[in-house]
């Protein structure tokens, strides 16, 4: 009922307006309280999850000497400045904060240019010992043909000396593995193409 949402959105508007954490400065929490009041929050776990954004960012700002105002503190230069230091924390929280904050952007600044690319999701892994390489070139050695041998082979230098996987390992031809300035290069195709330098072994 029209009731119901009115008091809702009263339970919001008041969670929002007692928001005052301590370990931030209270000129940064005034910040984020208005910020966030103008975005319009539609649930109590919404605005608590915006206002963490906007303090983190307007402490942020503060430590650096930005003006708290909201075309700067919400300027993409400013919240990619945030995200990518230290302060925002490991990667999946800096994530959910630019992705909250250029939320507040978009709904308090009128004028904004097309947003960045997303932070990779990709997370490296630690490369082959010479001793398991070792293994795998034993393991290809030991096929019961020429052909298997050096299919397999291939699989190894490319995905352990390269990092190729899934499909750029099918789509790769022997024209794409190539010497160049002392070393190889294989030149990978398809939605990631690049020119990998491949490990020496």
């Amino acid at each position: 009922t029209e009731e119901e949402r009115f008091r809702f959105f009263v339970t919001v508007a008041a969670q929002i307006a007692r928001w005052a954490p301590a370990r931030i400065p209270a000129d940064a929490a005034r910040f984020a309280r208005r910020v966030v009041a103008e975005a319009a929050p539609t649930s109590p776990e919404r605005a608590k999850a915006l206002l963490f954004a906007a303090g983190r960012l307007a402490d942020f700002s503060c430590s650096v000497g930005l003006p708290l105002e909201p075309g700067v503190v919400l300027d993409d230069s400013t919240i990619e400045r945030f995200t990518s230091s230290g302060h925002a924390g490991a990667p999946p929280t800096r994530r959910t904060l630019r992705a909250n904050l250029r939320f507040l952007a978009r709904a308090v600044l009128a004028d904004r240019p097309p947003g960045p690319v997303p932070f990779s999701r990709e997370r490296a892994k630690a490369p082959y010992t010479d001793a398991e390489i070792a293994g795998y070139l034993a393991l290809c050695d030991a096929q019961p043909t020429a052909l298997r041998r050096q299919r397999s082979a291939a699989l190894v230098c490319l995905g352990a000396g390269a990092g190729l996987v899934g499909a750029e390992l099918r789509f790769v031809r022997g024209s794409d593995v190539v010497s160049r300035s002392g070393g190889v290069v294989v030149t990978v195709s398809g939605r990631r193409s690049r020119s990998v330098p491949v490990r020496a072994h």
